[in-house]
C-alpha cells in the first residue's frame, strides 16, 4: 500500500502539465488579428501596384514600405523583449508575402 502512495506521489507532479495548457490565448488571438491585417494591407496594395512595368521585387519592396504601419504593429505584438533579430524577420516576411501578392496579382507561378 505504502509503495503505491509513494508512487501515486511520485506520478503526479510529472502530470501536472498534461492537465493545463500554457500559454496566453489573448496575445495569440492579437497576433492573429495583426498578422490578417498586415496580410490584407499587402494583398490589398500589391492588387493596386501591378499597373507599373517595374520588377517585382521593387513592387514588393514598396508594398511592404505602405504596409509598414501593420508590420511594426504586428513586430511589437510578438517581439515583446524588442529582439532586432525577430523584429527583423517579421519585416523580411513582410517583403516575402508581399512578393507573393504581386506575383499573385500579375498572374504569375509563385513556386
Amino acid at each position: 500500500m505504502r509503495f503505491l502512495i509513494v508512487c501515486l506521489v511520485l506520478i503526479l507532479p510529472g502530470c501536472e502539465q498534461s492537465f493545463f495548457m500554457v500559454g496566453d490565448k489573448g496575445r495569440e488571438a492579437s497576433i492573429a488579428r495583426l498578422s490578417e491585417a498586415r496580410d490584407n494591407c499587402l494583398s490589398r496594395n500589391a492588387s493596386a501596384d501591378i499597373a507599373t512595368d517595374s520588377d517585382a521585387a521593387t513592387i514588393a519592396r514598396a508594398v511592404a514600405l505602405a504596409c509598414s504601419e501593420e508590420t511594426e504593429k504586428l513586430a511589437a505584438a510578438v517581439n515583446r523583449d524588442g529582439d532586432t533579430k525577430v523584429t527583423s524577420a517579421i519585416r523580411q516576411n513582410s517583403e516575402f508575402r508581399a512578393m507573393g501578392y504581386v506575383l499573385r496579382a500579375r498572374g504569375q507561378v509563385i513556386f
